[in-house]
């Protein structure tokens, strides 16, 4: 209890609330002779006043006294909550101000402060709420809740930025931030709220095409990038070949992409880190979100499940397209399939004010058939389960445990001599923990390990029906450990410079059962060349590779409005893709890294120039340039077969890659005209020579990537009639992809072939793009059952036949060009959201 006793010496016991009573002054109470203080606690003495600034003000005490104790300062914490709603008060301030000690409360109105022993005054400052003092006198460690009154300010405008002036702040180069709420006036394809869409608007990143399904950021594949929801690799972001992203825009939250600058704490990919995260489920009352459009729908329900400690976030989306193709007349289409859905569940809980738990399962799964007789199908699962730990003030950390998985199938039934069933799957399970040491207001610190195991099925061909003359087929499976451990350090040095210093090693091996094959030195890869052959028995390392990565960013500021940042990293890819095809799609493998795949490696430095222009409407200007020198970067030779091939070795080829650029950004955040003006110019190349024709391209020069688009601009515009009114535009123009045509044909051996260009010494035609739409929302009365808004867009209102890509058939004895697109015409749509 909080009572202290004293017994006198004719046996009385005499109770006092939280104080000791002294029958003689501690040594050291006054200064001894040669005006030094001893090292020992005063007694605290104490008496209110009643008149006076300090009368009617609160006194609280805290724990009891001790003379036992050395301590001189002692730890207060608790929460801060409204008085009448008794919802949490984030950002106040509390402050001892006459003992120059003040802390501010977290987005659960948490708080903890450290106040010397005895009687301290706090006062409580934030917008909308009275300031409020209240005397603490403490004793000991301990616990106080404070209920304060609401102080409404009724103002002609009232602008909280949070994010002021971050850009120019932080020392990350080549950050990119997408607020979900911010996206909804933006008119996009069939009317869906696109997070990934509206990210190809911004510099840096972009796609090989409209319909394709990977994204390259800097000039890299699509495989470099490392796309995460809350912590969990999402391996196919996308639905019905990249035309939707598979992020319900309702349950997600931001989006932070990392292009230049990679945490040390991210590892496995090279080129970018999008990380996605859901919603934070509310534990005060039901709401929820949805979106009813031409093609999808869209729901999300926000259910507390203990209130004031957790909740719990349903999303669902799907399609009803395939309905929608059974009414049309034609028959190709009326037989032709595609639909997809995804679902998201995520559950959060507080277990006091210092463990936090997040958990979050996430499905999706796409069916098509363009043809009558294939059906293809894939999906997404994963799950993470997050704990988060506060230590003390400066002390805190998660425990992270995820599992992904991504499978897709095909189904041919043409044939039946020739119908077969395939399917591929990988699967990935990962450990982590991530700590963080807050030194001191000028270093931090982020340290941490992480292992990750692979799982991958390169493929299995089963026989379809008993008339099926197709032969049973399984690739072996592949196993590996991938391992890192890491720890970054931000400090400041001076008030101008702050520099990010991290550290990671990335171990990797790859495990069996397997079969390695030796080839000979010096000789092309083939059936040939092999020397011998091992054998690995199961979860025997068949080999390893070990990889330092640094990661260093700085930051100088020139003025307050206007600073410099530079950068360097380097990051290390121990899986690669396996695709034949000019762009992305669902049904390429992955293959990782062996004894004769080595893992990717990129180096890539940046340097950038930032600015705002204040004023009641800021503006955003950044100029970033960038370079990166990679190697050992996957591709096929001509002619290769990379399906259920167990020696893709020999398929496949390993050469260097550079990618440099600018990036331009110029956005307007606020004011009724607002938007964003982004511009890019950047050049992909890959080399691939060897001293053996087969394994040369080119003639072992550079050439442009698949991907490689020197001009990229993207003009982004919303301007505001009203509060409820508001028109939107689009404008994307984008220089047109590299190709290979063929130039000629010769006759050999009574047979004619045709003559192929250098691979992509050709392009296809510029992608350009305009898109219009108006927004109306719904009246803003707070007692209504729902807040609706509605949508109005045109894509593609120009009706531009952008190619999506160029092919080649020979009728007739001639070769003829076609070329195929994906939106050639206007497309409207009418999109319904509400809210409640």
């Amino acid at each position: 209890s909080s009572i202290n006793f004293y017994i006198t010496g004719d046996h009385r016991v005499i109770l006092t609330q939280n104080n000791v009573i002294y029958d003689r002054l501690p040594i050291g109470f006054f200064e001894n002779d040669s005006g030094e203080q001893e090292d020992s606690n005063k007694p605290v003495f104490y008496t209110e006043s009643k008149t006076g600034k300090q009368s009617g003000i609160e006194t609280i005490r805290i724990g009891k006294e001790s003379k036992n104790t050395t301590r001189k300062r002692f730890t207060l914490r608790g929460k801060v909550l409204n008085a009448v709603t008794g919802d949490p008060v984030p950002d106040l301030v509390i402050m001892a101000q006459s003992k120059k000690i003040n802390t501010v409360t977290d987005a659960d109105g948490r708080y903890s402060i450290e106040l010397p022993a005895g009687v301290n005054l706090l006062e409580f400052k934030s917008l909308g709420i009275e300031n409020q003092k209240k005397r603490v006198i403490i004793y000991s460690d301990g616990k106080a809740d404070f209920y304060l009154e609401e102080n409404p300010e009724l103002l002609d405008e009232v602008l909280v930025d949070a994010d002021k002036d971050k850009n120019i702040k932080e020392a990350v180069t080549g950050l990119t931030q997408i607020k979900v709420k911010d996206i909804k006036t933006i008119p996009l394809v069939l009317g869906e709220r696109d997070i990934l869409k509206v990210a190809v608007t911004l510099p840096g990143i972009s796609k090989a095409g409209e319909g394709a399904a990977g994204y390259n950021v800097r000039g890299g594949k699509s495989d470099q990038n490392l796309f995460l929801l809350d912590e969990a690799v999402i391996y196919n972001p996308t639905h019905f070949f990249g035309i939707f992203s598979a992020l319900n825009p309702y349950t997600s939250g931001d989006l932070n992409i990392y292009k230049g600058d990679i945490p040390a704490q991210y590892g496995g990919r090279l080129s970018s880190v999008f990380d996605i995260r859901t919603k934070e489920a509310r534990s005060e009352k039901i709401s929820g979100e949805g979106g009813i459009g031409p093609v999808t729908s869209n729901l999300m329900l926000n259910i507390p499940v203990v209130k004031g400690k957790s909740g719990l976030i349903v999303g669902g989306r799907g399609t009803y397209s395939d309905w929608l193709l059974k009414t049309l007349n034609d028959e190709s289409l009326k037989n032709s399939q595609a639909s997809f859905y995804d679902i998201v569940l995520k559950y959060n809980h507080n277990f006091g004010e210092n463990d936090h738990l997040e958990t979050t399962g996430y499905y999706s799964k796409d069916k098509f058939s363009i043809t009558s007789d294939s059906l293809y199908s894939y999906s997404n699962r994963l799950f993470s389960l997050k704990w988060n730990h506060r230590f003390n003030e400066k002390n805190r950390g998660e425990l992270i445990a995820t599992n992904s998985e991504y499978k897709y199938n095909i189904d041919f039934d043409g044939d039946p001599a020739r119908n077969f069933d395939f399917g591929y799957r990988i699967n990935e399970t990962q450990l982590k923990l991530n700590m963080k040491f807050l030194m001191n207001t000028n270093n931090t610190f982020d340290y941490g390990i992480s292992a990750k195991l692979y799982n991958n099925d390169p493929g299995e061909l089963n026989p379809l029906g008993s008339g099926s003359l197709i032969e049973q087929t399984t690739v072996p499976a592949e196993r590996a450990l991938e391992s890192g451990v890491f720890i970054s350090d931000q400090f400041k040095i001076g008030k101008d410079f702050l520099l990010n210093a991290g550290f990671r090693y990335s171990l990797y091996a790859f495990l069996g059962p397997t079969s390695q094959r030796v080839y000979i030195d010096g000789l092309p890869r083939n059936e040939g060349t092999v020397k011998e052959t091992l054998e690995f028995d199961k979860n025997e390392v068949a080999q390893t590779y070990g990889q330092p990565e640094f990661r260093v960013s700085a930051r100088y500021s020139i003025t307050p409005s206007v600073s410099v940042k530079a950068s360097y990293n380097k990051n290390v890819q121990f899986i690669h893709t396996l695709s034949n095809n000019t762009t992305s799609a669902p049904t390429d493998t992955w293959k990782l890294s062996d004894l004769n795949i080595k893992p990717q490696q990129a180096d890539q430095y940046a340097l950038g120039f930032y600015t705002n222009f204040e004023g009641r409407n800021k503006i955003e200007l950044s100029i970033e340039g960038y370079y990166k020198l990679s190697k050992n970067i996957l591709d096929y030779k001509v002619g290769a077969d990379l399906l259920l091939n167990e020696t893709i070795e020999r398929e496949v080829l390993q050469g260097d890659g550079k990618a440099y650029g600018v990036e331009f950004l110029l956005r307007k955040s606020k004011g009724k005209l607002n938007g964003w003006l982004g511009y890019t110019y950047s050049r992909s190349l890959i080399k691939f020579d060897s001293e053996f024709t087969e394994e040369t391209v080119n003639n072992g020069d550079y050439f442009p990537s698949n991907y490689d688009k020197p001009h990229d601009l993207s003009l982004v515009l919303n301007y505001k009639l009203t509060r409820r009114y508001s028109f939107s535009a689009n404008f994307i123009y984008q220089t047109g992809r590299p190709v290979t045509y063929p130039i000629g044909n010769y006759v050999y051996n009574g047979a004619e072939y045709v003559f192929y260009s250098d691979r992509n010494e050709f392009r296809i035609p510029d992608y350009y793009r305009l898109d219009i739409g108006i927004n109306i929302e719904g009246n803003h009365k707070i007692k209504k059952l729902a807040h609706s808004f509605w949508n109005i867009s045109v894509y593609n209102v120009l009706g531009r036949n952008n190619p999506y890509s160029v092919f080649f058939v020979t009728e007739d004895g001639k070769i003829q060009a076609y070329q195929s697109s994906i939106f050639a015409v206007p497309v409207p749509t009418i999109t319904y959201n509400f809210r409640f």
